[in-house]
């Protein structure tokens, strides 16, 4: 069973743009990005939108939809009323370059500060012996589809452009809490999360485990571990007064 239903759709660039009005059919089945190419198809050839698997595995169609920053191959027509007007904007943290696509360069950068995976000195590419047990902990974060939608929605980086030069969000400290867990990482990873990453800007209000599409738990399984490991690095008075001892012992 068809229906006509009422959609707005922001339409621009990244000097203006507003919201256009469409009546759109929608059929029985069909998520938002079926009418999103049904607008380009039928209404709006020009419109600009990035999406590639349609299966919520490449992580290409994040838009903000009605507010809520979701995958719109993954957001049915079913949740909204026949009389409800679905908004559908770009993805609001990010520059705008036309229409619902965003400039996502940000994350990538990001992606390029965290340093790699570092294995114990001696050992080689091929001798590497883990146990499942060793590694459950960090598979969860692998699920990650790099959609952007925790970090669009992380008010650390969405509310303040300043913050963007020294916090590398929820994904990136994801990562660096994964390189932690690994049983073969060599790196110190604790002061490159504080110091590098500015974990300290989150404040855990879990609003990117609530956004995402593979349902990873990152604030409680990693940005949290993060901080305890952090604090009892930096504030333990014991730890504190060993890292002295050790230091005059040194001289």
């Amino acid at each position: 069973m068809s229906y006509k239903a009422k959609f707005k759709v922001w339409r621009g660039d990244a000097g203006k743009g507003e919201l256009a009005d469409y009546d759109v059919e929608v059929n029985e089945g069909e998520v938002v990005l079926d009418i999103i190419h049904r607008l380009q198809a039928t209404q709006a050839p020009d419109m600009a939108v990035r999406w590639n698997c349609k299966a919520g595995k490449c992580g290409s169609c994040s838009a903000e939809i009605n507010g809520r920053p979701s995958l719109m191959c993954m957001t049915r027509m079913s949740t909204f009323t026949e009389e409800e007007t679905v908004t559908v904007t770009p993805l609001r943290t990010f520059p705008v370059i036309r229409d619902l696509v965003t400039d996502v360069s940000f994350n990538y950068t990001k992606a390029r500060e965290v340093m790699a995976f570092e294995p114990p000195e001696g050992l080689k590419p091929g001798e590497y012996r883990m146990q499942q047990v060793d590694v459950e902990r960090s598979q969860e974060f692998r699920k990650c589809i790099e959609c952007f939608l925790c970090q669009n929605t992380c008010h650390a980086v969405r509310d303040h452009e300043d913050n963007k030069e020294h916090f590398a969000g929820p994904r990136y400290l994801m990562r660096v809490a994964e390189l932690d867990m690994h049983p073969l990482d060599s790196r110190e990873r604790r002061n490159d999360a504080q110091e590098e990453h500015g974990l300290g800007f989150c404040n855990i209000t879990k609003c990117c485990t609530e956004v995402c599409p593979e349902h990873i738990k990152i604030t409680d399984n990693a940005l949290i571990p993060m901080k305890e490991r952090v604090v009892d690095r930096k504030y333990d008075p014991l730890v504190w007064l060993g890292s002295k001892i050790a230091r005059r012992s040194g001289k």
